[in-house]
């Protein structure tokens, strides 16, 4: 075979590389990553349509990051602000269907949710907080021998020893027993914590009982 004659071997075209100024969504980083608002909702819209897991991980890498870095900011620790990113992200996932681009935009929405997640943690960890600071807030049953000491037989005796507990111990009692008011309204009338109100009723009573024996 002359060396000047085409080969009888063909030989396959290479395709060419994508350009370098294309950029992949699987792969770029979260800061890199730009979605216009339009295609926010078309993403949305695929999730809520068909559980588009392609579509989630789009929106989940351009957001996770931001939601992270905004709950940071609002004064949450890293590790806790992820966790609260992730659980927006899932309710991403979960309420799609629920989304109204006529009422918001996709971030709007996003935030709105990490923002509502937020301040749910933040009431449960006062909650907590509370707990273990007052251990009256775990107790709202009544102290033994309150339903004998406020009888109608005895609420003269009880009346007389109120004039020895101190303003704020009578005030509460009086509320509660005489008033007949939940504790919470109690609280919300005298502006002072709920756990408060307990406390105070729970010493009174126990002075109380110890009045009563001594004014029979």
């Amino acid at each position: 075979m002359n060396a000047l004659e085409p080969s009888a071997v063909s030989v396959k075209p290479v395709a060419p590389r994508p350009p370098r100024r294309v950029v992949r969504m699987s792969t770029a980083p979260p800061d890199e990553m730009t979605l216009s608002p339009e295609a926010q909702v078309r993403l949305v819209a695929a999730i809520a349509a068909s559980a588009d897991r392609q579509a989630y991980a789009i929106l989940f890498r351009h957001f996770a990051p931001r939601v992270k870095t905004f709950l940071m900011r609002s004064g949450l620790p890293a590790l806790t602000a992820e966790e609260l990113a992730q659980e927006t992200l899932l309710s991403v996932w979960r309420k799609a269907s629920y989304f109204d681009p006529g009422r918001a935009g996709v971030a709007t929405w996003i935030f709105t949710i990490a923002r509502n997640l937020r301040i749910d943690h933040l009431r449960q960890q006062r909650r907590r907080d509370v707990q273990e600071e007052d251990p009256s807030e775990e107790a709202d049953a009544p102290p033994t021998g309150e339903a004998v000491l406020i009888t109608a037989e005895r609420e003269a005796i009880v009346r007389r020893a109120l004039t020895q507990l101190s303003d704020e111990q009578a005030t509460v009692v009086k509320l509660s027993y005489f008033g007949e008011k939940p504790h919470s309204e109690i609280a919300s009338e005298l502006g002072i914590p709920i756990g408060t109100v307990k406390s105070r009723i729970r010493l009174a009573m126990l002075r109380l009982r110890a009045l009563v024996d001594d004014l029979r």
